[in-house]
């Protein structure tokens, strides 16, 4: 089928209601500015999961963190999406603007590297902050830093892994139909990981690019499998995404760290979500392994329900009045791939 074909079917959908959630924020931007929603059923509806680990970051790591960036001796390295999130007392941004902390934006995380070797005395905590997508760098780092005796650099840690939420979410969530899968993570990991989930819940997972007609694929994909009684995964990616995955960058990712629960904001604990440094690398470690209680909520915020698709954003209480990308008040409203910044710029 072409794409006014599927456009065409996808439009007259006229069966049973349907949720299939876009888990990266990647997808939900495209879906916004390709005006997917106007394009298919009201009958079918798209909501957006937990594929921005920005967003699921609790406040308790930021406030690590600016501890780290507090103390002598001590520099805090991270991206510059990190720097608006905030923690229980401020962001990284306003800890920096006080003067008193030592926070300095990286661009990749060999940078601490350069940085240690030159610097011996000084401490570089890297705030590692990631998916699948982006551990295998982490672990390549520590490699680096262990093969060239570099001692003065640690991880402090929130890496987590997108397929154990998304087993929670199947587990605690019978009402989402089916998934696109994150594209980004998929290079990783691969499309025959989805193969348990869907075999054991018995809905479609649809690996897919970024491109309108991708997406509009993979929707079809999963309204026909519905349809036809199937819960199977497809990979509609395959210029990207290989069956096995990338298995060197696996490889090197599970040599270098192991799992174990880890906090997910508005979620709580899931257990083997999280990774951290292997006993041969907890030199390299910040404390990550410790499991910091997530600051309480306050019963108007609707972070959790939005991470997982229970509404969308501008549903929360708190979207565009107590929480704006210039006064958040959680990660969803700061990244790029966070589904309540992305509403805000389209929909408020």
């Amino acid at each position: 089928m072409d794409v006014k074909q599927i456009i065409d079917y996808l439009s007259a959908y006229d069966g049973r209601p349907l949720k299939i959630m876009e888990v990266c924020g990647t997808h939900t931007a495209a879906i916004f500015k390709n005006g997917i929603r106007s394009l298919i059923s009201d009958r079918i509806k798209l909501i957006s999961g937990p594929g921005c680990p920005v967003c699921v970051t609790p406040t308790a790591y930021i406030d690590k963190c600016i501890e780290y960036a507090s103390m002598e001796g001590h520099v805090l390295l991270t991206f510059g999406d990190m720097m608006k999130v905030p923690g229980s007392r401020g962001s990284l941004s306003e800890a920096k603007g006080s003067g008193a902390v030592n926070i300095d934006i990286m661009y990749s995380p060999f940078e601490a590297l350069e940085k240690a070797e030159k610097n011996p005395d000084i401490t570089y905590v890297v705030a590692a902050v990631g998916f699948e997508t982006t551990v295998p760098t982490y672990a390549m780092m520590i490699k680096e830093a262990a093969a060239r005796g570099i001692k003065n650099v640690r991880l402090v840690t929130a890496l987590k892994k997108v397929m154990t939420a998304l087993e929670w979410i199947c587990e605690n969530q019978e009402d989402v139909d089916g998934f696109i899968c994150p594209g980004h993570v998929s290079v990783i990991t691969g499309s025959d990981v989805y193969k348990p989930l869907s075999e054991k819940y018995r809905r479609p997972f649809v690996v897919t690019g970024f491109e309108a007609e991708h997406i509009l694929a993979s929707i079809y994909r999963i309204v026909r499998q519905i349809e036809d009684g199937k819960g199977e995964t497809e990979n509609l990616y395959r210029s990207a995404v290989k069956d096995a995955g990338n298995r060197k960058a696996v490889e090197i990712m599970e040599s270098v760290f192991e799992p174990g629960p880890a906090m997910w904001r508005g979620l709580g604990i899931i257990e083997d979500s999280g990774l951290y440094l292997r006993d041969e690398f907890r030199g390299y470690d910040g404390g990550s392994r410790e499991l910091y209680e997530d600051m309480e909520l306050p019963a108007e915020c609707r972070c959790g329900d939005v991470i997982v698709g229970r509404i969308n954003p501008d549903q929360c209480p708190m979207f565009g009045r107590k929480c704006t990308p210039m006064d958040p008040f959680g990660p969803c409203m700061v990244s790029s791939e966070g589904s309540c910044g992305i509403w805000y710029r389209n929909v408020h």
